[in-house]
């Protein structure tokens, strides 16, 4: 008999049972043993259709492909730039992926982008070597001007971004700051002094608090007390 001994978004630790039944599937952070789902780490537990897997709380940004990024350029290349990833790992975003326009040889790709510009990009290519490719080409994808850089924990972006973006979509109903969010844990934001801070300190509430269950109520109550606005979890738009 096939049946759920956790909820989604539950915290597990090591040991945990989460799952009975050959019909559900063990992903990252749980193993199968017989016909249970076990935990094997400590974080919160993610249900999508028959697949139980475990988001660490702590630990590391790996580069995967598609994960789109927050990065600084640091150095010009021959064909392109060298983008700092405020982590172990650089990327390298080639003249062809940084933009649709025509370059000449011998161009100035300082004129394109500069160093310490920063950009929010796309991962194309990861190599065995952890060798990171870039991209700019994409919606929602560019220099990003203006605005001011907050660090946070990369296993807690995906809580900080909500689901279908409603996180972030709240954030932006209540202060109007733009929010721009990196898997690599870089979150940048532009708005009013006073919107800027509101944000910043509602990102922080979110990582202090990513572990307990009603997080979307206890964040749309903050940002309506803060704000005096009222506010809706709803999924964000590639534009917005």
């Amino acid at each position: 008999m096939e049946s759920l001994h956790a909820k989604d978004k539950d915290l597990v630790v090591p040991g945990d049972l989460i799952a009975t039944g050959m019909g559900f599937l063990p992903s990252k952070g749980t193993y199968r043993d017989g016909d249970k789902i076990i935990a094997n780490r400590l974080g919160l537990l993610s249900i999508e259709g028959k697949v139980a897997k475990v988001v660490p709380l702590s630990g590391n940004y790996t580069p995967k492909v598609g994960d789109k990024l927050i990065g600084r350029i640091e150095d010009l290349l021959f064909s392109g730039w060298r983008v700092n990833l405020y982590g172990p790992y650089s990327a390298v975003m080639n003249v062809k992926d940084a933009t649709s326009e025509f370059i000449g040889r011998g161009a100035n790709l300082a004129e394109i982008f500069a160093l310490g510009d920063i950009v929010t990009c796309k991962i194309v290519n990861v190599t065995s070597q952890k060798l990171v490719d870039v991209s700019l080409k994409g919606p929602g994808l560019r220099k990003l001007k203006g605005g001011r850089l907050i660090k946070v924990m990369a296993a807690k972006v995906p809580r900080i971004i909500g689901k279908d973006g409603s996180m972030t979509s709240m954030m932006n109903q209540a202060t109007g700051v733009n929010i721009a969010v990196g898997m690599n844990g870089m979150v940048w934001i532009d708005g009013t002094p006073e919107g800027e801070i509101v944000v910043a300190e509602t990102i922080q509430k979110i990582q202090d608090e990513a572990h307990l269950p009603g997080l979307t109520d206890k964040i749309k109550a903050f940002l309506e007390q803060k704000t005096g606005k009222k506010v809706e979890p709803r999924a964000m738009t590639e534009s917005e």
